[in-house]
């Protein structure tokens, strides 16, 4: 018998403190769910509760499902690893490597040493970059006219790489080439095949890249914590007619969904029933496949957007397909080997496969890494492990 008061108590009280707007947090061993709970309000000044089956934009919590995706793919020998990705989509024989810029400010580009693969996409070791992270995809865009990748506009997705591929990690736009190519082996939008062979199969009935009348009237909106630390609404949403869906973060979904999801991983492949990927699919996507490089922590170059964020400053932390791996033990009772990642509006997730103990928790608010809102999911995933 799991001790939810705990939960209740660590979740109800953030929100009175205005921590956060409001919350939902789910968790399940390889039994099922033991844990779900939502406090607080959808928007705040409205009277309108947040409840378990309330949907958030889960932004870089897509980029699991998105290479699920297409690790259905590689199953079915319609995709492999190491092949050239620009063999699928040729658009990605044209990226080069930004070299810098002269002294007029013109980007100069050079063609890279070695050719993207599948593998570089979903390590994010290809050498792309994100604008919030870094102040040379900035000053790229500037001088181009290139859209941010949120504009879901295909020009998004010109950018050049900022270093070889293979040479470092890096966190970018991979997964939304990766999105690509599913759409380009699949023949479908990238939403329809997710559809056909994630959500409907899983049960996930509330996810999706555009919004449907039932989602957008369980829809939460997004906040942000002001200098002052007082929360204000902020207007936001993700195109709902985009040119192209984003693999890396587009999708919106809910807390019981997405565990439905890593439920799935908990059980190397098969939940609700239904098998979607192989197992041996799923121990390749628990490894470290970066080798002896490491993840390093996020430095932000938009605070609107991010505040510097790193999960484990103290140990190595590798990736997966496509996931953070903790090498150590964690103070909140994570084993080493355990995969997890986040969303921008501070939404997380983990999945402990030692423990077979795996939590979602979700919030609507930017900054990302806000400090209330880290703190608060570590409490609560502590008070999970303690609850058990």
């Amino acid at each position: 018998m799991v001790n939810t008061q705990m939960l209740d108590h660590v979740l109800s009280q953030a929100v009175v403190a205005q921590h956060v707007p409001g919350v939902v947090a789910t968790a399940a061993t390889a039994q099922g769910i033991i844990y779900e709970g939502a406090f607080g309000t959808r928007e705040l000044g409205r009277d309108t509760p947040m409840t378990p089956d309330t949907v958030v934009w889960i932004a870089s919590m897509t980029k699991a499902i998105t290479v699920a995706a297409a690790m259905q793919l590689v199953e079915r020998g319609a995709l492999r690893l190491d092949t050239p990705a620009a063999e699928v989509v040729p658009a990605l024989a044209q990226v080069q490597v930004l070299a810098g810029f002269d002294a007029s400010g013109t980007p100069q580009l050079r063609p890279p040493k070695r050719a993207i693969t599948l593998k570089h996409l979903l390590t994010h070791t290809a050498g792309f970059g994100y604008e919030m992270f870094h102040a040379e995809v900035v000053r790229y865009q500037s001088a181009t006219g290139t859209p941010g990748v949120r504009s879901c506009e295909l020009a998004a997705l010109t950018m050049p790489l900022l270093f070889d591929p293979g040479e470092r990690w890096e966190y970018g736009i991979n997964i939304d080439w990766v999105g690509r190519i599913v759409e380009a082996v699949s023949g479908q939008r990238l939403g329809d095949y997710m559809q056909q062979h994630l959500f409907s199969p899983l049960g996930m009935h509330s996810t999706s890249f555009k919004l449907s009348p039932s989602q957008r009237a369980r829809l939460a909106s997004m906040h942000t914590r002001g200098p002052d630390d007082t929360l204000a609404v902020l207007p936001f949403e993700i195109p709902q007619e985009p040119q192209f869906e984003m693999g890396g973060g587009g999708l919106y979904s809910t807390a019981p969904d997405y565990l439905c999801f890593t439920q799935m991983l908990l059980h190397r492949g098969t939940f609700n029933g239904n098998q979607v990927l192989q197992s041996e699919t799923v121990d390749l996507m628990m490894q470290n496949h970066i080798g002896e490089l490491s993840c390093v922590g996020l430095q932000t170059v938009d605070p609107a957007l991010s505040h510097d964020a790193n999960f484990f400053p103290d140990m190595p932390q590798k990736w997966g397909l496509s996931f953070l791996i903790n090498t150590a033990p964690t103070p909140q009772g994570r084993s080493p080997g355990s995969l997890a990642w986040a969303g921008l509006a501070n939404t997380f997730f983990w999945i402990d496969l030692t423990k077979r103990l795996t939590g979602v928790f979700v919030t609507q608010l930017l900054p990302f890494f806000d400090p209330e809102a880290i703190a608060l999911f570590r409490a609560y995933e502590s008070a999970v492990y303690q609850a058990l």
